[in-house]
């Protein structure tokens, strides 16, 4: 039995004021107990307590030690009941990473979190680049497409089915593919971070796949950046189903090669550990897959 576990125990004796008493609290024999203290006073070089057969009493340097023992116990009781609550409670300071083109649907999941919650808040990070969880102390990260083998451990959230979109003023004045083929006339614009993002894989119920080569005059690492220019009229992009399909309904955008789908990409939440996930994360999570799964399949 260590050093802190002895303190513990002898807190316990002062404060129920015998023995046998924190024998019994401890779930130990009394002898184990008066063991247990003799060995603490050995260590220490001190008497802590004066025994009698009626009473136990303390000694000067035993009442100030004991003062400083119930300090450092209290403070490791309090310590425990904060844990808990921030296992059982969401509260505290969240701080999530995410690509910046996925701010609005990030806003939608967790709104009606922070409602219900209110000794919960956010410190987001809207970044396309890779960012480090374990530096920067970031307790959840989202990351869309294929993941690179590491030691974090990732959630799918959901699968979003991505679509080929341009704008009206686009397809006025240089026409709209009529094949997967055609596409490799005109400009696409290119989100680096995908795999292979130079390449299109299209599908057709009873076609085989179309995988074509697609270059245009925008290579960028932002998918915001590069619908800012698809809406510029600069060319044809790919982008989430839900995001697409809001825009196309605004008149904004026009659906490229509708008849032919491309492979969803998952969107996953990442931790760098697995276990012991405190309630802020957890709650988090269950809300952003709620959301996007009914995004998913709106």
């Amino acid at each position: 039995m260590n050093r802190l576990k002895r303190m513990a125990i002898y807190v316990r004796v002062v404060e129920l004021g015998s023995m046998s008493a924190a024998a019994r609290e401890l779930a130990m024999t009394a002898s184990a107990v008066s063991q247990q203290i003799r060995q603490l006073e050995a260590e220490t070089g001190i008497v802590l307590l004066l025994r009698s057969t009626r009473r136990l009493s303390l000694t000067e340097a035993g009442q100030a030690y004991y003062e400083d023992c119930a300090r450092m116990l209290h403070a490791a009781q309090a310590a425990d009941r904060r844990l808990s609550d921030l296992r059982d409670e969401p509260r505290g300071e969240l701080r999530i990473a995410f690509p910046v083109g996925f701010s609005t649907m990030l806003a939608e999941a967790l709104a009606p979190m922070l409602r219900a919650h209110p000794k919960l808040s956010l410190r987001l990070f809207a970044e396309d680049r890779k960012i480090d969880l374990i530096g920067e102390r970031i307790d959840l990260a989202i990351r869309i497409g294929s993941l690179a083998d590491s030691s974090l451990i990732a959630r799918r959230l959901a699968e979003w089915r991505h679509m080929l979109v341009a704008t009206p003023a686009y397809a006025q004045a240089h026409g709209l593919p009529d094949s997967p083929e055609a596409l490799g006339t005109h400009a696409v614009l290119i989100l680096s971070v995908l795999d292979q993002p130079e390449f299109i894989e299209l599908h057709r119920p009873g076609e085989p796949a179309r995988r074509v080569r697609v270059h245009g005059p925008i290579l960028a690492n932002s998918a915001e950046a590069l619908l800012q220019m698809t809406l510029q009229d600069l060319g044809i992009m790919r982008m989430p189903g839900p995001h697409a399909s809001a825009l196309i309904a605004q008149g904004r955008l026009l659906p490229v090669l509708p008849d032919w789908s491309m492979a969803p990409i998952g969107v996953y939440a990442l931790t760098a550990q697995r276990e012991s996930q405190p309630a802020k994360v957890r709650v988090a999570i269950a809300a952003l897959r709620e959301h996007l799964e009914a995004a998913a399949t709106a």
